[in-house]
């Protein structure tokens, strides 16, 4: 890090020498930029970093940053000035950067859109610069007050070296967080991950008074797929499972592994009785799934077992509950969620999908 800062102090004193007359302004706006930069190297998110350039750059050039995109593998974070009109820039950032879906947009701040606070400016205007580091590509837009000069590109031009410097790291170190957190298999978080993510989301919940619900699943009689199809099957089946859970979720909903062929979905703001429904919906969806594998077709079933965080926030209990309504699903017959669901007869042919009907029941 101090020879990074070395480099950069002589950038600067380079840049600033040809540029002001006056040592002492010279000295001044160096200070500026290194404190800036040392703030940079500080900062421990994307949100964080990119709040630090919007200042530098204020305080330094006195231009409004109107906007600042970093490019991900699937979409793009963006910082947006808080006053500033979000619709024109949304449409140069999705062009610039060839955003298919709007849902790869991640704001990185709060932004309120509402007529009051827009500030109408042309976008022939905006200049844009942009930076690549290692594994982060960025591209700065903002609006000029005065004509660019070869000053304002070289601040502009040191102050991005140490913000993708920064979000570089950042992203390295959130890389291998993910690598630990993340089931190889299927994708989904480890168990371990869970542990973390429901100690938190149990603390806003209870902080904020909204409910919260678990549900823990497994696949029925999933020795059998392994003895029939080899645990290369078995794996086939797990992450076409994984991957049907997911696009039948929320985004915030957390969804991990929690043990062989057991999972376990955190539900935010989710009561007990909308925890049930969403279950069978996916116990409905997995029955009904023809997996292909080795020129045979996979079919498995699943049971379920729900519970809702009490108003003591035990997530020990939470757990204890889900994992006790689980195996009364099993008790139960299987393919079938607990409480709540109750199945009342099984067509006897290989891998079947048995009628249900439900009847809620959430004693």
């Amino acid at each position: 890090m101090n020879k990074t800062l070395d480099r950069f102090s002589l950038r600067l004193s380079d840049v600033f020498g040809l540029v002001f007359g006056s040592s002492l302004h010279r000295a001044q706006t160096q200070n500026k930029l290194a404190r800036h930069i040392v703030a940079l190297n500080g900062k421990t998110s994307p949100a964080e970093i990119i709040n630090e350039v919007a200042d530098c750059l204020k305080d330094i050039l006195g231009y409004r940053l109107f906007a600042f995109v970093n490019k991900k593998n699937a979409g793009v974070d963006i910082w947006l000035d808080p006053q500033m009109y979000k619709a024109s820039i949304e449409e140069i950032i999705i062009k610039d950067f060839q955003i298919e879906d709007i849902k790869d947009l991640t704001y990185l701040n709060a932004h309120k859109d509402q007529e009051e606070c827009r500030e109408k400016f042309n976008l022939n205007a905006l200049v844009y610069y942009d930076h690549k580091e290692e594994n982060c590509y960025s591209r700065l837009y903002m609006l000029p007050g005065s004509p660019i000069t070869a000053f304002h590109d070289d601040v502009v031009s040191i102050v991005l070296q140490g913000c993708s410097a920064a979000l570089s790291r950042q992203i390295k170190i959130q890389r291998l967080k993910d690598a630990a957190a993340i089931d190889p298999l299927t994708g989904c978080y480890n168990r371990r991950a869970f542990e973390v993510q429901l100690k938190a989301y149990a603390s806003g919940a209870e902080r904020h008074r909204n409910p919260l619900s678990v549900f823990m699943f497994d696949l029925d009689h999933f020795k059998s797929v392994n003895d029939t199809y080899g645990h290369l099957g078995g794996d086939e089946v797990l992450k076409e499972v994984s991957r049907l859970i997911r696009e039948n979720i929320r985004t915030e909903d957390i969804f991990a592994r929690y043990g062989g062929e057991e999972f376990i979905v955190i539900l935010p703001e989710t009561n007990k009785t909308h925890a049930i429904e969403l279950a069978d919906r996916l116990r409905q969806k997995i029955g009904g799934m023809r997996i292909p594998f080795n020129n045979q077709t996979i079919r498995v079933t699943s049971s379920f077992g729900v519970a809702q965080l009490g108003e003591d926030a035990d997530i020990v209990k939470l757990v204890e509950d889900a994992d006790s309504m689980l195996y009364k699903a099993k008790l139960n017959g299987r393919n079938t969620v607990m409480p709540g669901l109750i199945k009342v007869h099984r067509d006897e042919q290989a891998q079947p999908v048995p009628q249900v009907k439900s009847s809620l029941n959430l004693q």
